[in-house]
């Protein structure tokens, strides 16, 4: 496996000992369909189809047991080929859904709003982070996570006493 795919994973937030590539692929499967989402709402300019994608990341995201992505992976791919099923997302990949869902959510309320040029910008950054995602195994919303985690560890702690 290769190593982009391994840090792909770990990112993510999976700490199994052992990865292997029906993980990846298990994990890829959002993306793709995100993807494949994001294409045709970028030709037909879609307000509803942003919408709809937006909620069902964010549910995705709140309610990650019922994530919709993951049971098609469980039901259509995993389950008739014996495979592990995906659990519940961890909080990077969690934060990530969060992330792509709060960007469709602009860009389905720019397109109703009439504002153009607002869509294509965040269209644009979507199409990006996309793209990264399926052909560069790099998550931007995932590492803004762990740089989140790690400043608010590095923070100095505040004791109860007061300063005088």
């Amino acid at each position: 496996m290769r190593d982009s795919r391994v840090r792909f994973i770990r990112m993510q937030g999976f700490t199994t000992p052992h990865v292997d590539d029906e993980l990846y692929s298990a994990l890829m499967l959002q993306p793709r369909i995100v993807g494949a989402t994001v294409a045709l709402g970028l030709v037909v300019q879609s307000p509803s189809l942003f919408l709809v994608l937006s909620a069902v990341l964010l549910w995705s995201a709140l309610v990650p047991s019922r994530n919709p992505f993951d049971a098609i992976y469980n039901y259509v791919v995993a389950r008739p080929r014996g495979l592990a099923p995906l659990g519940v997302a961890p909080p990077p990949r969690r934060f990530a859904m969060t992330m792509a869902g709060t960007v469709s959510l602009t860009i389905g309320l720019a397109l109703l709003a009439g504002a153009a040029i607002t869509a294509w910008v965040f269209e644009g950054l979507f199409a990006v982070a996309v793209i990264q995602v399926v052909f560069g195994d790099i998550c931007g919303a995932a590492n803004v996570y762990h740089l989140l985690q790690r400043s608010l560890m590095a923070r100095p702690s505040h004791s109860s006493e007061t300063v005088r």
